[in-house]
């Protein structure tokens, strides 16, 4: 797994351990091609990769500076697609793998004050599109999940803004990230065989217009 803190790192090897299983974290700063190349290079090897590192900042677009533009293409655009360059032709060689990217529903749905995080999101998924059909052939099947609100810390910088979105849903409450790892999981197993080139909406559903 990878991350930018080394202390949130060693803690979620520590957790994943604690329960049986086996990790390994990697550091990198996905805002760095070069070092996108380099955790690619450390990582080796890999089945399944989760393109679910993301960065949201929230402004006007006549208040969002170059450094914020660019650091939503790095990361959230240019870094899934490194990564695919890097790790998918091993998939090739061996003939099986997956990719799943983790995308929003602000991809299609206009959110106010976040433009260029949801133009990110939206060429992440239309990626999803191309690469399931230039990769599928060989046994490598891509798809994404369009999150909606989730209760992760991230968000808790924006204070109100998890309830505020969560009441527009159906189900009318924010996702545990549980709940969106699950669907990742379904779509790298077996289960979704015969799924590719598919986004799957985990948004908790969308309300009706009201008439």
């Amino acid at each position: 797994m990878h991350g930018r803190s080394a202390e949130r790192g060693a803690k979620v090897v520590c957790e994943i351990e604690n329960a049986g299983g086996k990790a390994r974290f990697v550091s990198a700063d996905l805002n760095d091609a070069e070092d996108v190349r380099r955790l690619a290079a450390e990582v080796g090897a890999v089945d399944i990769l989760i393109n679910n590192a993301g960065i949201y900042k929230f402004g006007a677009t006549v208040e969002t500076d170059d450094p914020t533009f660019d650091e939503h293409v790095n990361v959230n655009l240019r870094a899934p697609y490194i990564l695919v360059q890097q790790l998918v032709p091993g998939m090739i060689k061996r003939g099986s793998g997956t990719v799943v990217n983790v995308s929003t529903v602000a991809a299609s749905v206009p959110a106010s004050g976040a433009g260029i995080y949801g133009a990110t999101k939206a060429g992440l998924e239309q990626l999803t599109r191309v690469w399931a059909d230039e990769f599928g052939v060989s046994g490598v099947r891509v798809n994404a999940i369009a999150v909606g609100p989730t209760d992760t810390p991230g968000v808790a910088i924006y204070p109100g803004m998890l309830e505020a979105v969560a009441a527009t849903t159906t189900l009318g409450r924010a996702a545990e990230p549980s709940e969106i790892a699950k669907a990742a999981a379904f779509l790298s197993s077996p289960d979704a065989s015969y799924v590719n080139g598919a986004v799957l909406p985990a948004t908790g559903g969308q309300r009706a217009i009201a008439v």
